[in-house]
């Protein structure tokens, strides 16, 4: 289907790697707009330009002037993707999670009701749910939202605001919620690639509290076909979890890459953990599974060996990546 759509923050980890999906796999016609802070990087974007159904603008989605002039026609659909995703730097400072999280958001579903979108697909994540125990069942659609960090509670924020304009305008709105994505293109400020990093640079790997924190993986690319399958069956009004059913101890991600890496453990430097630290993440994705008909298809250890080989052989892309967030 030839698509109009409005891809927001495009330049990020998740939404080039979407763009990149939607160029190969589909002949949509797609707007990205970023407004290319630290984790937008433009390289992400690199031979999007040469593509005649892809045009960008930086433009933030807290700015409603600079905003307006992406809406030059009506879009099919607009998949939302900028956010702050960063916790550690939510606890340093949460303004800008707010406003960019909230009130960007706003923004968006304030063009939906002037009718300058069909649908929106909002893209969330499971720290919304917060914590679960290590033999609780895991989050599903129906679990209350209960965010335990500026950032998970900036996200829950701006869910709770998409459902309150499906709830009172009716508006074509879906959400959906993943478990932690992993793949190329990941800012190396992220748990896996600041292993790697650290890890071929011979440096400290920092590990909080006990390191058995669990989180379930979800490859980038199975991420991506997702949302893609949401964007075209997904029933407006629902949410629907996105999972890898890859939960991993933060202990045995940094051994696993530390041992394909033929690192020692050595490197592993115990520190105290963080403030408002989720013990576990776990996501039940029957329902996308069951109604969608979407399921993963990389393993962990093989979507882990591809991260390590991407950020290995792009060892300047990862440096300028930092040389960014230093400068940010």
């Amino acid at each position: 289907m030839n698509q109009e759509l409005l891809v927001t923050g495009g330049a990020g980890f998740i939404g080039s790697n979407f763009i990149r999906y939607l160029l190969k796999n589909t002949n949509c016609r797609i707007t990205n707009i970023d407004a290319l802070t630290y984790a937008g990087n433009p390289s992400n974007m690199s031979g999007f330009a040469s593509k005649g159904n892809y045009r960008f603008f930086q433009v933030d989605i807290t700015d409603k002037v600079a905003l307006t002039q992406v809406f030059d026609r009506t879009y099919d659909i607009i998949v939302h993707f900028a956010a702050e995703s960063h916790v550690d730097r939510s606890i340093e400072n949460a303004d800008t999670f707010l406003i960019t999280n909230i009130n960007g958001t706003h923004n968006l579903l304030e063009k939906l009701l002037e009718g300058k979108a069909k649908k929106m697909v909002h893209v969330s994540t499971d720290e919304v749910y917060g914590s679960l125990n290590q033999h609780d069942s895991a989050f599903t659609e129906e679990h209350p939202v209960s965010p335990n960090n500026p950032y998970s509670a900036s996200k829950a924020s701006a869910d709770l605001l998409v459902r309150s304009f499906y709830q009172t305008f009716n508006l074509p709105l879906v959400i959906t919620r993943c478990s932690n994505n992993y793949g190329p293109y990941q800012h190396p400020e992220k748990f896996i690639p600041k292993v790697v990093y650290n890890a071929i640079n011979n440096k400290q790997i920092p590990l909080y509290g006990d390191g058995l924190n669990i989180r379930d993986w979800l490859f980038v690319e199975d991420h991506c076909s997702a949302i893609y399958t949401v964007m075209n069956h997904g029933k407006a009004g629902e949410v629907y979890n996105i999972g890898g059913s890859n939960e991993m101890t933060n202990k045995d991600v940094i051994h696993s890459i530390l041992n394909y890496l033929g690192k020692s453990n050595d490197l592993i430097s115990y520190v105290t953990d963080r403030k408002g630290h989720d013990r576990r993440y776990a996501i039940n994705s029957n329902k996308i599974k069951t109604q969608l008909g979407w399921k993963p298809n990389t393993s962990f250890e093989k979507g882990l060996k591809q991260t390590i080989d991407w950020n290995v052989n792009n060892k300047t892309w990862v440096e300028a990546a930092l040389r960014r967030s230093d400068l940010s």
